[in-house]
């Protein structure tokens, strides 16, 4: 069976807006469940990071348990179970409470499912630290948590950049299990087309294409911002021992 590539042309320019419709459907989902997810990821990874210190009172070092054990339980089964099964729980079992659309509910669930892998990447982050900053924020006068947040955190995620980047890449090809939720990002609109025309392999060819773009774009530009990331930290680097 062979390929007939002028077809697939053709069923591209005859379709343009549907695809351009579905591209920013699924750009919007990308960005919108990393940036997001990044969020929620910096919540949770931080609480995951929370150490249990010998100065703390009983009631504190119960709030640090039930709190790991959530965010915990969390990572475990969101990263355990397929966004699309949770897509038509979680709209289906919020729905009566939220009464929410299905755009909504595939952004709130890209998002949330995104920030379980984002946790894990920033815990580890956190992690590749050294402890010795911390004790040196602390030194300064500055608390726990400010320590965190500005002396911490943007290490972790300067550290974590690769695999923050990388997510974002993951979502753009994810975001097509939203379908099941009849969202018209690229892969419904992609099924619809070649439902209409009986074309499939030609209409998918140009679906892989536009996906492929897509992800070289994000990753070209994933490359740009970590090695001006880089430089800048370089630069700075050289003003401070100058």
């Amino acid at each position: 069976m062979s390929i007939d590539l002028a077809k697939a042309l053709s069923i591209f320019i005859n379709n343009f807006d549907m695809f351009m419709h579905g591209v920013m459907l699924t750009l919007l989902f990308a960005f919108v469940g990393t940036i997001v997810g990044l969020l929620i990821g910096l919540v949770i990874g931080g609480i995951r990071a929370i150490e249990i210190n010998e100065t703390d009172s009983n009631f504190v070092i119960i709030i640090k348990k039930v709190s790991q054990l959530f965010t915990r339980f969390y990572i475990w089964v969101l990263r355990g179970t397929p966004m699309m099964v949770q897509a038509l729980f979680f709209y289906y079992f919020l729905k009566p409470v939220f009464h929410w659309n299905y755009l909504t509910a595939g952004l709130t669930v890209i998002s949330v499912n995104t920030g379980a892998y984002m946790a894990e990447i920033i815990r580890s982050g956190i992690q590749s630290i050294s402890k010795g900053q911390s004790e040196a924020a602390k030194s300064l006068g500055m608390s726990s948590f400010d320590a965190l947040i500005y002396i911490i955190f943007p290490q972790a995620i300067k550290n974590s950049f690769p695999s923050i980047g990388n997510q974002l890449i993951v979502n753009i090809k994810d975001s097509s299990m939203l379908n099941v939720l009849s969202i018209t990002e690229l892969f419904f609109q992609t099924s619809s087309i070649a439902g209409s025309n009986y074309r499939y392999i030609e209409t998918y060819l140009v679906s892989a294409v536009i996906y492929l773009i897509l992800t070289s774009l994000a990753s070209l530009l994933l490359n740009y911002t970590e090695r001006r990331i880089n430089k800048s930290d370089r630069n700075s680097h050289v003003d401070f021992c100058s």
